[in-house]
């Protein structure tokens, strides 16, 4: 009995932005999975799952970046890495193929055409391999976004002068995410959004569903967020009132340096700032007339990608009296975020071939904004449909 009855024997990731510093700390953690997999394996959530999947360690990467420079100086400008632990690997992991991006200049029909004769070529250099899509592409600016509930709105059309007309949060300069998302769905290739970036809507959803390809997002939840989820589940359980909130993030990668961009900013802090409500299950601050829970991102270009966060957080106990709790963590962006997306890709692999399409909210461990109906929303709920989806996969090997 097998997860794979097509006989894949590996995995491939398709990265955009394979070349930034998650994704070039994804392409050095997938060539140490090939020779040492005792220093990546350790820290997957996923290690010793699906084991009729295919080897652990049999994953390759590809992908899309503006960068034209090799793997691995990419790897050497972020700086996440000491060059001791990936130059063993340089020739390896300079032969990961990266394609650049569709030109800006193309409307969304070209830009998708363009992607799907890529991953066409991608698929026949890798003809053993299960490929599934990862959106690793910066954030972009959040703008109110308009009913989508056919493709058409989505690509460009024309009007009575033959001019171009888009939703104007759609065109392919904002959201260039899309393009990627309807041309893995089109090759029927499963789709990871690990940005805060919205590639969600109804009409991409339906067409994902219609061919049978699953979808997880949005916005990996890597650090702070990920201890604020853990924490606030706490104070739930133990009945203690949050009265105040105080987050505190800098970074000094190119992430962080996006992020101060106010309006390239607001999805990811919305995303970070609403998950405390729907855990606690009231508003932080109402007895204030105002929200007292505080997220702020600072761009701080001496810590490069090693992150640090502050938190403060006030809380009422019995007889209404007040409790504090200060947090420092001292993380690394991107050391916390590849294992995670490998993670990913190895659930999706798994799901697709158990028949799952459309979103996978179960998936919300995950995600800041865990997307699809009825997201788990506390860590336990969160750990109970983990192991779930893994009953669910297990029960399809079974079935075969």
């Amino acid at each position: 009995m097998s997860l794979n009855p097509n006989g894949y024997k590996s995995l491939l990731l398709l990265v955009a932005g394979a070349k930034g510093a998650i994704g070039s700390t994804l392409a050095a953690a997938v060539s140490t999975l090939k020779h040492h997999p005792e220093s990546v394996l350790p820290y997957l959530t996923t290690a010793g799952k699906f084991p009729s999947l295919f080897p652990q360690q049999a994953v390759d990467l590809a992908g899309w970046d503006v960068d034209d420079h090799p793997m691995t100086a990419a790897i050497s400008r972020h700086g996440v890495l000491p060059n001791t632990l990936w130059e063993p690997f340089q020739d390896e992991i300079d032969l990961v193929k990266v394609f650049s991006p569709p030109g800006a200049d193309l409307n969304r029909a070209a830009q998708v055409q363009q992607i799907i004769l890529d991953i066409q070529s991608l698929k026949s250099g890798f003809p053993d391999a299960l490929p599934v899509f990862i959106n690793l592409l910066p954030a972009c600016a959040s703008e109110p976004l308009h009913a989508t509930d056919t493709l058409s709105h989505i690509y460009a059309h024309k009007d009575s002068s033959d001019q171009e007309i888009f939703w104007p949060d759609l065109s392919p300069d904002l959201s260039p995410d899309l393009s990627y998302a309807l041309a893995a769905i089109a090759c029927r290739i499963p789709v990871v959004n690990f940005t805060p970036n919205l590639l969600e809507y109804p009409a991409v959803v339906q067409e994902a569903v219609k061919n049978g390809v699953c979808m997880a997002g949005c916005d990996g939840k890597t650090g702070q967020t990920y201890f604020k989820v853990v924490l606030a589940s706490a104070f739930k359980a133990r009945n203690l009132q949050v009265d105040g909130w105080y987050s505190l993030n800098i970074l000094g990668n190119a992430d962080g340096k996006n992020l101060m961009d106010p309006e390239k900013a607001a999805g990811k802090l919305a995303n970070k700032t609403h998950l405390l409500d729907d855990i606690l299950g009231y508003p932080v601050g109402q007895k204030y007339g105002t929200p007292s829970h505080k997220v702020h991102i600072d761009y701080y270009p001496p810590r490069g990608d090693a992150k640090e966060a502050w938190d403060v957080i006030d809380l009422v106990g019995l007889f209404d009296l007040p409790m504090s709790i200060r947090i420092n963590l001292q993380g690394r962006d991107s050391i916390l975020a590849a294992p995670l997306v490998l993670d990913l890709a190895r659930w999706m692999a798994a799901l697709s071939m158990s028949g799952r399409k459309g979103l996978i909210p179960e998936l919300g461990f995950y995600f800041k904004k865990p997307m699809g109906d009825c997201p788990p929303i506390t860590f336990q709920e969160q750990l109970n449909c983990l192991q779930s989806l893994e009953n669910e996969c297990l029960h399809f090997t079974i079935s075969q």
